[in-house]
């Protein structure tokens, strides 16, 4: 994974997908992106998010000290050009679920939000999600991805097991209950590859 020139619009990461488009990803600047990932994160849908009251200034002190921290990385996701999806990288050996799960080297933490959508698009959030897990897998160090979602977030467990996480037990956070859940690189690439042949059968019934 290498960073292209290009200043502020630099990609690290770019894949197609056949009913989305064009998704790319960049690393995020917080502040230029503050305006537009405030608006997100503060959408009733991101309710799980918990920056529901946060203004300008508070999200981008949030993301100066993500992308300012050893064990973070933030990144805006591009759908088609568009500012689309939120995505996040941490080491959860060390932040998030530290002394809360039984870490492995190679284990990669992420979160991800998509941009509330006035006219929703079939396999959107799908496509954004396995985005994500392909940008993270691209680090050959990464073996396998964990995540940590509110147990009440039944949207995107499903999400989840689509694209092979398997659910491990419920973690005690101080902001919540959380399903943890671990994808491996193998599990992941046989969720995608069933997802491709059912799409292919389905194209040519």
């Amino acid at each position: 994974m290498s960073e292209r020139s290009g200043g502020h619009s630099d990609v690290v990461f770019r894949r197609t997908d056949a009913r989305v488009g064009e998704l790319a990803v960049r690393r995020l600047d917080p502040e230029a992106d503050a305006p537009v990932v405030h608006a997100w994160v503060t959408h009733p849908k991101a309710v799980f998010w918990m920056m529901q009251d946060a203004d300008v200034a508070r999200v981008e002190q949030e993301y100066r000290e993500i992308v300012g921290h050893p064990h973070r990385d933030a990144f805006l996701g591009l759908v088609n050009g568009r500012p689309a999806f939120l995505a996040e990288r941490y080491d959860p050996a060390r932040v998030e679920l530290a002394g809360l799960y039984d870490a492995e080297e190679g284990d990669a933490g992420m979160h991800f939000l998509c941009a509330p959508a006035e006219t929703p698009v079939h396999g959107f959030t799908l496509a954004v999600i396995t985005t994500v897990m392909e940008l993270l897998f691209a680090d050959p160090a990464t073996r396998r991805v964990v995540v940590e979602p509110d147990v009440r977030n039944t949207a995107v467990h499903a999400l989840n097991a689509a694209v092979g996480f398997e659910v491990v037990g419920t973690v005690a956070k101080p902001e919540k209950d959380a399903l943890l859940s671990v994808c491996t690189r193998e599990r992941f690439l046989a969720a995608t590859r069933e997802r491709f042949l059912a799409a292919t059968r389905e194209a040519t019934a």
